[in-house]
C-alpha cells in the first residue's frame, strides 16, 4: 500500500495519475478507515471528465504531518520521486516568475501559496541526496516522468544546483513577504491546496 506523509503528498499524488480520459479532477471524498492495525486514509469520487469512479488508498506515515506546504519530515517521498516534485517545483516557478514581472508589487501577496509549495517541492527534492554524496542517485528516479527529466537535466539534481534554486526560491518569499498585501495574515498560513486538495495554480 502506499505510504503517505501528508494529505499534501496524498494529494499531489493523486494530480500525479490521471484519469484514462486524462483528467485529475474527481470528487475528492477523504474518510479513514482502520485496516487491521494501520489507520487508512481514502479518497474516492467520480472523474469529473468521464464519471468513472477513482479510489486512492494510503498509510498513515508514523511521522507526525508537517505544517503545509510541506510534504514530509526529513526522509525522502515513498510515492513520489524526486524527479517528480522538480517537474511541479519547475512549472510552479516559472510561471510565478512570470506574474510576478507583470503585476504590480501589491498584489504579490496573491502569489505566496504558489510560492511556497514550488519552495516545498525543491526542499523534497534535497531529501533524495545520501548523506556524504554531491547528487540525487539515477536510482531514486522510479517514475517514467521522473526518469524522463533525470535525463534532461542531470545538474539539477547537483546538491550545489539544487541549493541554488532552494536560497532563489526563498529569496523570492522573503520579497512577497517584504511587500506584504492585505491578506498578509492570511494568505502566510500555507499553500492553498485549491479544489479537491490540488496543487496551486500560478
Amino acid at each position: 500500500m502506499l505510504t503517505a506523509r501528508s494529505s499534501a503528498e496524498a494529494h499531489l499524488y493523486m494530480d500525479l495519475h490521471a484519469c484514462e480520459c486524462g483528467s485529475v479532477d474527481f470528487e475528492r471524498r477523504h474518510r479513514l478507515e482502520q485496516q487491521g492495525d494501520e489507520i487508512v486514509s481514502v479518497y474516492e469520487g467520480a472523474c469529473r471528465q468521464c464519471g468513472t469512479t477513482r479510489r486512492f488508498a494510503f498509510r498513515t506515515a508514523a511521522e507526525i504531518p508537517p505544517p503545509l506546504p510541506a510534504f514530509g519530515g526529513s526522509r525522502p517521498s515513498q510515492i513520489i520521486d524526486p524527479g517528480e516534485f522538480a517537474d511541479v517545483a519547475f512549472r510552479i516557478s516559472e510561471s510565478v516568475g512570470v506574474e510576478l514581472l507583470n503585476t504590480p508589487e501589491s498584489e504579490h501577496h496573491k502569489l505566496r501559496n504558489a510560492v511556497a509549495y514550488a519552495l516545498a517541492a525543491f526542499e523534497e527534492i534535497a531529501k533524495f541526496i545520501p548523506s556524504g554524496e554531491n547528487a540525487v542517485p539515477e536510482s531514486a528516479f522510479t517514475s517514467e516522468a521522473g526518469r524522463a527529466r533525470y535525463r534532461r537535466e542531470p545538474r539539477n539534481f547537483e546538491r550545489g544546483i539544487l541549493d541554488m534554486n532552494i536560497r532563489r526560491t526563498r529569496a523570492v518569499l522573503a520579497g512577497i513577504d517584504e511587500a506584504g498585501g492585505p491578506d498578509e495574515a492570511g494568505e502566510a498560513g500555507g499553500a492553498d491546496e485549491g479544489p479537491g486538495g490540488a496543487a496551486p495554480d500560478a
